[in-house]
C-alpha cells in the first residue's frame, strides 16, 4: 500500500526557526510580517521527506485580516499567497503536492473552541462563514483541500455542503477528536465520516491535532470506506492555565508509531502540533 506522507506542525517549526506567533492570527500573521519564512518551513519539510505541504492558510480569514485593518481584496491576497509559497517549495523540491488548509471556524475564534467543538453559529452559519474563504481556496491551483481538525457534527455538515456544491476539487476531512471513537463534541467519529462517503471530491477522512495514544481505535473505526488520513500531535499537552506545553515527544517513537498507524490501516500519515522536520523524516524512514 502505498503511503503518503504529511508534513507536520507548521507552526512548530516556524517558531523554531525564530518567528513570533504570539498572535490571534498564529501563522497568517506571516503571510504579512515574512512570508520568506513560510517558503522555508514548507522546504524544510519536504526535504525531510513529507510528501505534502499544507498551507499557511489554517487561521487565514477574511474576518482576522480584517481586524488588522486589511481590506477583503488584501485579505484575498493573502490567502492565496499561502498557496503560492507552498507551490513554489513544492517545485524547488522537485516533487509533491500542495494541500489548502481549511481550518475550523474555531480556529478564528483564537478561543480553544476547536478542542471543543463548542460554537456560537449552527450549520447554515457555519456554511455562510466558511464560503469565501472556501471558495478563494477553491480556486487556488493548490492540488486538494485540507478540511482539518473539525471539531464538530454542524461544522462536519457545513463543509460537506461545501464540498458538494464544489466541482473540480479534491479534499481530505480530518476530525479533531476527544478520544479513540468521538468528535470533541461527542459525536462518534463514524457518524461525521459517513457524511462524505459517498462524495468522490473526498480522497480520505481522519484524524488530526489528536493525542498518538487514540489512533488506532481512530483508525479502526474509520477503515473499510474512504482511505484514512492521520496526522496527530506529538504526545505533549497543553497547559492552557499557564500557556505552556507539558511533557516531551520523541520524534523517532512518533515513526514507530508510524508504521504502526500504516499497518493498521492509514495510507496518509503525518503530525500537528509539536511535531517537526525531524519527526517527518523519521516517519519516512520508518515507512520506507
Amino acid at each position: 500500500m502505498t503511503t503518503l506522507v504529511l508534513d507536520g506542525g507548521l507552526s512548530t517549526h516556524l517558531e523554531r526557526l525564530g518567528a513570533d506567533l504570539s498572535d490571534e492570527l498564529w501563522s497568517a500573521r506571516l503571510l504579512v510580517e515574512r512570508p520568506e519564512l513560510i517558503r522555508q518551513a514548507h522546504a524544510d519539510y519536504f526535504a525531510a521527506g513529507a510528501d505534502v505541504a499544507t498551507t499557511a492558510s489554517y487561521q487565514a480569514t477574511f474576518e482576522g485580516f480584517g481586524r488588522r485593518g486589511l481590506d477583503r481584496w488584501a485579505a484575498e491576497a493573502l490567502i492565496r499567497l499561502s498557496v503560492e509559497l507552498a507551490t513554489q517549495a513544492r517545485d524547488a523540491a522537485g516533487r509533491g503536492l500542495v494541500a489548502a488548509s481549511v481550518g475550523p471556524y474555531g480556529a478564528y475564534l483564537a478561543n480553544g473552541a476547536e478542542y471543543t467543538g463548542d460554537y456560537d453559529l449552527d450549520e447554515d452559519a457555519l456554511y455562510a462563514w466558511h464560503r469565501p474563504r472556501w471558495e478563494v481556496l477553491a480556486s487556488s491551483g493548490a492540488d486538494l483541500l485540507a478540511c482539518e481538525t473539525i471539531p464538530s457534527y454542524p461544522e462536519a455538515r457545513a463543509l460537506a455542503r461545501l464540498l458538494a456544491g464544489t466541482s473540480g476539487v479534491k479534499a481530505w476531512v480530518s476530525f479533531s477528536c476527544r478520544d479513540g471513537e468521538r468528535l470533541n463534541d461527542g459525536t462518534p467519529v463514524r457518524e461525521a465520516a459517513a457524511l462524505f462517503a459517498d462524495d468522490p471530491r473526498v480522497v480520505a477522512v481522519g484524524a488530526n491535532c489528536t493525542a498518538p495514544r487514540h489512533i488506532p481505535s481512530l483508525i479502526a473505526r474509520l477503515s473499510g470506506g474512504l482511505p484514512v488520513v492521520v496526522y496527530p500531535n506529538s504526545g505533549e499537552s497543553w497547559d492552557a492555565g499557564h500557556r505552556r506545553w507539558l511533557g516531551l515527544a520523541d520524534p523517532v517513537e512518533f515513526g514507530q508509531a508510524a508504521a504502526e498507524w500504516r499497518r493498521a490501516g492509514a495510507s496518509m500519515v503525518g503530525g500537528c502540533c509539536r511535531t517537526t522536520p525531524e519527526h517527518i523524516r523519521q516517519i519516512r524512514a520508518h515507512l520506507t
